[in-house]
């Protein structure tokens, strides 16, 4: 019984590799979300205020289109954040690695490249 048991979800000690390589790319991911939210949050410091007009107009849309460009990375960044806390989550269940639609473990090296994922490439690739 034991031994089907280890085949159907990863060890204590993967658990805590996964767990420490998903930290890291927490941290990192946050530091680049903060990144992120101050350059959304700093005026835009190109020293173009004495410029004519017309540069002005076009300096305006150029920033506005920066702003939205910066809000969908930050959005994307965001729900990446998500998705590494719920994969901390299926650590502290014992759920990690195990593939929501086939039930089989994922390989260990498509967790260490995709460390949120939560889909085996068979199942991925059948979506």
């Amino acid at each position: 019984m034991k031994v089907e048991n280890e085949k159907t979800r990863y060890s204590e000690s993967d658990l805590q590799e996964f767990k420490t390589l998903i930290l890291d790319k927490l941290r990192i991911a946050k530091e680049e979300l903060n990144s992120l939210a101050t350059s959304l949050s700093s005026p835009n410091a190109n020293g173009t205020d004495d410029t004519a007009g017309t540069y002005k107009t076009l300096e305006d849309g150029s920033a506005t289109l920066e702003k939205e460009q910066i809000n969908q990375l930050a959005a994307r960044q965001k729900k990446f954040i998500d998705q590494l806390e719920a994969a901390l989550v299926r650590i502290e269940n014992k759920t990690y690695g195990i593939c929501r639609e086939t039930g089989k473990l994922i390989p260990k090296e498509r967790l260490r490249a995709v460390p949120h994922t939560t889909l085996t490439m068979e199942a991925k690739l059948k979506q």
